[in-house]
């Protein structure tokens, strides 16, 4: 297993130093240009938008509020948690610069998926499919590509969701609740409080996906803005305990993020690249853009406005690149907690990472409570994320096959979440950042294909306002 391990990580290393990076990075430039900065000129409306959120049409099984709190729930998982503080400690705080810098421009990758995700969407009342296999084969022209990404996203979603999710949910409660070893056949000794947090979160998953999406719709509608409300806040009480640390802090992220010196501290020359490299695959894994995941979500809206999809786009991005994954990488920067595992690992030893190290820094202000805060925060964005992206995979696989498959679908996905629980996480996350890799690629294309459909709704937005 540490073999395969070391190849999985080594692939996923490949895919995004550069090709990825140079992909999201480009394709968010260029679409940001095209769009003529939407995200900066219309940040007032789209906020106005999320407020209101109410329906402009028809057409489709969720409010255009429970659209934006599917994407959201789903996006904002505990990648925000575990994800960021992954990247602070592997990449250094340099890469908290580089998550803002690809956060920014990836608002309009983003708002380009949810403009044409209503765009090209196939639907008839309740019934939609939507996804970027459509704007793909019937606005790029390209059955075969929007064949290999339906592949692609749906082996994604059943591998990678499944697993990532459950395992850093158990971690953050392994931290909180007695622990021990129970021995599997096969599996040897796991943890028995994490197989018991996968098996609950596997029968939590189902109860909600086996209703389809309009029960998702429901339960992201009430637990989204939940899960923000409560990781802000414990947040800004560690923020504003270590409140001196902070303009010394954020001198150093500027710093590191163009240091010559990995954090590991043996790669000299490679520190901006290691930054990079984490910053923008935790940042994909945080906010999502380029998976093409959001337009699944937002073609399921009922409305006939792609501007209005596109603006909750904006905000979507804004609210998980700029607050909940800055509040995981401040917070173990401000507290010592990412410094002493960095050094830990520099010296050869093992510090806290993942989850752990975003509750050992609430628990420096909040002890045992803080801890807590950080364990339930992960229960919800995990499972949020869960039960949003079983419909993205669903719609993959629909597309591929058909409705037939569905049911089975969601029983397989469930059943996997158990042993995304016991596995280890730095298996979990290569993994992860592979298969998103992979489903960047088709994705990016259509979009950068379809820019100026997008741009069009971009220019009526300056229109309308003038």
């Amino acid at each position: 297993m540490p073999l395969l391990s070391d190849l999985i990580q080594r692939a996923a290393d490949w895919l995004f130093m550069p090709w990825v990076l140079l992909v999201l990075m480009g394709g968010g430039i260029y679409l940001t240009l095209r769009l003529r900065f939407v995200q900066v000129r219309r940040f007032r409306e789209a906020l106005g938008v999320m407020l209101s959120a109410r329906p402009q049409g028809k057409d489709g099984p969720l409010t255009p509020f429970q659209a934006f709190m599917t994407a959201l729930g789903a996006s904002i998982g505990t990648g925000n948690i575990a994800g960021v503080a992954t990247a602070i400690i592997s990449g250094g705080p340099g890469a908290l610069f580089w998550i803002w810098c690809y956060g920014f421009f990836a608002t309009a990758i983003k708002f380009c998926e949810a403009v044409l995700g209503l765009r090209f969407r196939v639907a008839q009342c309740d019934a939609v499919k939507s996804g970027p296999m459509y704007y793909l084969r019937d606005g790029l022209k390209s059955p075969a590509l929007a064949w290999l990404y339906a592949v692609v996203a749906c082996l994604g979603a059943l591998t990678t969701t499944p697993f990532s999710q459950p395992n850093s949910i158990g971690v953050a409660l392994s931290h909180v609740l007695p622990t021990g070893e129970v021995v599997l056949p096969w599996l040897g000794a796991v943890s028995r409080t994490s197989l018991g947090v996968g098996l609950a979160v596997g029968v939590l998953t189902w109860a909600v996906i086996i209703g389809g999406i309009k029960a998702i719709g429901r339960a992201a509608e009430k637990l989204a803005p939940l899960k923000v409300g409560l990781y802000l806040a414990g947040g800004l009480i560690v923020l504003v305990a270590h409140a001196s640390a902070l303009p010394a802090v954020l001198a150093l992220v500027f710093r590191e993020a163009f240091s010559l010196q990995a954090a590991g501290g043996t790669a000299a020359g490679l520190g901006v690249m290691m930054a990079m490299r984490y910053g923008v695959a935790r940042g994909v894994y945080a906010n999502e853009a380029g998976y093409g995941t959001a337009a699944v979500a937002y073609g399921t809206a009922q409305s006939d406005r792609p501007e209005q999809q596109g603006l909750h786009a904006v905000m979507e991005t804004f609210i998980v690149s700029c607050v909940t994954s800055s509040i995981s990488a401040l917070t173990i920067l401000v507290s010592g907690v990412a410094q002493q595992s960095i050094a830990a690992i520099r010296a050869g030893g093992e510090g806290l990472t993942s989850t752990a190290a975003v509750a050992g820094a609430f628990n420096t202000v909040m002890p045992t409570v803080g801890g807590w805060i950080v364990a339930f925060c992960a229960f919800l964005f995990g499972y949020t994320t869960l039960i949003g992206w079983a419909f993205y995979g669903e719609q993959a696989l629909e597309y591929l096959v058909g409705p037939r498959a569905t049911k089975a679908y969601r029983w397989v996905y469930c059943l996997l979440i158990p042993f995304g629980a016991i596995a280890k996480p730095t298996a979990v996350w290569a993994w992860g950042d592979m298969m998103n890799a992979l489903q960047v690629f088709p994705n990016m294309i259509g979009l950068i294909g379809l820019a100026g459909a997008a741009a069009k709704v971009a220019k009526s937005l300056s229109e309308d306002a003038g």
